[in-house]
């Protein structure tokens, strides 16, 4: 350590390193998992932390090892390797992806159903997309305009002063409180039945009429304990 702070992290313990006498000494049969597990392992006082992944030995060079033109030091020294320049079609010239989609339609039309025929379609019928400045393809095409986007509105500031834009929203949110209440009445409203029916407009109740023998109907009483045809009309009354 220098300066107080622990150096990088070591390479995985070996069993050399855990002899008698080590933090990490271990009695009894001593397997190689027991410095790979980081729970297991102690620290070493004065010495950074160990890494408990098993790595390769110290002859193994990490990256790719290219056999024609790895020549060490002495062949960057001595040659420089240098990037030749690609061919090029000239100034503000490039090669075009293929225009596959006209190229089939054009394939189509002339007759072509197998995969031989359309192959040999492509190969005498190279069609190339074509190169569209991007940069340009929002310019509008007017004729007494030169360069330029359109102007856009102005800013309406009356209306945002007076907050008038909230008010259109109120006004909307309004209409929708009134549509969902309608709407909301009609659900509710339960389609009436004979049950609900009988309920409002309860059937007149009929008057009892005691059963009587017919040879009795027109037969007078025998005795009258009224005083007069008056009390009896009165008691009868009140009795119904």
């Amino acid at each position: 350590m220098a300066g107080g702070k622990a150096g990088p992290r070591r390479r995985p313990m070996t069993l050399a390193e855990a002899g008698p006498g080590t933090e990490n000494e271990r009695l009894g049969v001593i397997r190689l998992s027991m410095f790979e597990n980081p729970l297991i392992i102690k620290h070493e006082v004065g010495k950074p932390l160990r890494n408990c992944y098993s790595l390769p030995g110290l002859d193994f060079t990490y990256g790719m090892y290219v056999h024609k033109r790895d020549g060490g030091v002495a062949e960057a020294i001595g040659h420089w390797d240098s990037i030749k320049p690609r061919k090029s079609l000239g100034p503000g010239k490039k090669v075009m992806p293929r225009d596959f989609l006209t190229m089939d339609r054009g394939a189509v039309k002339a007759g072509c159903t197998t995969a031989r025929e359309f192959g040999l379609y492509y190969k005498f019928m190279d069609i190339r997309l074509k190169d569209e400045n991007r940069f340009l393809s929002w310019v509008p095409k007017i004729p007494d305009m030169t360069f330029g986007r359109p102007a856009r509105p102005s800013t309406p500031i009356y209306d945002i002063i007076q907050h008038r834009y909230k008010e259109m929203w109120m006004e909307r949110q309004r209409a929708r409180t009134r549509v969902q209440k309608i709407e909301k009445k009609k659900l509710d409203q339960v389609r009436g039945n004979r049950t609900t029916y009988l309920r409002t407009h309860p059937p007149p109740v009929k008057e009892e009429s005691f059963w009587h023998p017919a040879r009795f109907e027109k037969a007078e009483p025998h005795l009258s304990t009224f005083p007069d045809p008056e009390a009896r009309e009165k008691a009868l009354s009140a009795s119904h």
